[in-house]
């Protein structure tokens, strides 16, 4: 078994652990040594990540919930578990979260509902729930998972981006409310990544989805290090980077007009050309 490594002892919590950004962070804990507490609504792909990690790793611990945050009684639930079994969760990574793709108008309200039930209150549940007993402590982390997004309007993608707005503002105030404790809120804002987003989100056919993509697993380690260093928002990759520069330059129409180009569909903006001539 490994020594002295930071997580030693500790526990982290991963939302939406069973692809994407979740199972990335999952591998990054485990190689410094937290004990880990994956949820997510897919039980076979995290009993496998997370059994195979705790073997490579030596970890004490690993805790499968299955659960489905977009149910109400869902973050409580898996508050309980914990308490239950004496799990205490000293790091908290709200990851989960999903998109819809289509105009306002015309998408369906259900779904958007469940959006905004995992993007915003499942996340809002979550640290309230366990910043209460980390500040009982004085001392955790939190990283939240917003998004690009989150600096402008996006439309095609109206309600995701405003969930993901909130995340944002929602870090950056718990950072503030905590600046004298030794918590830390940290923000982890990527741009469209080659995860399974765009194709939950119907949106596999947008210019956005079809053009220069994050790899997931650049952009855990970007989230993971701005957590351990206790940063309060970080921005991966370079364009991303320069993309969330100009919104602070630019209006929020020319923004709005930026992001709807690159939320259409290619084959129907070129279908529409053409029929025009």
């Amino acid at each position: 078994m490994k020594k002295n490594r930071i997580g030693q002892g500790k526990t982290a919590l991963i939302t939406g652990a069973s692809n994407g950004f979740g199972m990335e962070f999952a591998k990054l804990f485990a190689k410094d040594g937290f004990n880990l507490v994956l949820v997510a609504r897919t039980e076979d792909r995290m009993k496998d990540l997370g059994y195979s990690l705790q073997d490579e790793y030596s970890l004490e611990k690993v805790c499968i919930i299955t659960s489905d945050l977009t149910e109400p009684d869902a973050p409580q639930d898996i508050y309980d578990e914990l308490k239950r079994i004496g799990v205490q969760v000293d790091v908290l990574v709200n990851n989960a979260g999903v998109g819809l793709h289509g105009f306002f108008h015309e998408t369906d309200l259900d779904k958007e509902e469940e959006i905004i039930q995992l993007n915003i209150t499942a996340v809002m549940k979550l640290t309230k729930l366990f910043l209460r007993d980390m500040k009982a402590r004085n001392e955790g982390k939190i990283l939240n998972v917003a998004s690009i997004v989150s600096l402008m309007p996006a439309p095609l993608m109206a309600v995701y981006a405003a969930t993901k707005a909130f995340v944002l503002s929602f870090s950056e105030a718990l950072s503030n409310e905590l600046k004298d404790t030794n918590i830390t809120v940290t923000a982890l804002c990527p741009g469209a990544s080659n995860t399974y987003f765009f194709k939950r989100a119907q949106a596999e056919n947008t210019r956005a989805a079809n053009g220069p993509l994050s790899e997931p697993d650049v952009v855990a380690k970007d989230g993971y290090a701005a957590l351990m260093k206790g940063e309060v928002k970080i921005v991966s990759g370079l364009m991303n980077k320069v993309q969330a520069a100009t919104s602070n330059l630019l209006p929020d129409t020319a923004l709005a007009s930026t992001m709807r180009y690159q939320m259409e569909e290619e084959a129907e903006k070129e279908t529409q050309y053409h029929s025009s001539l």
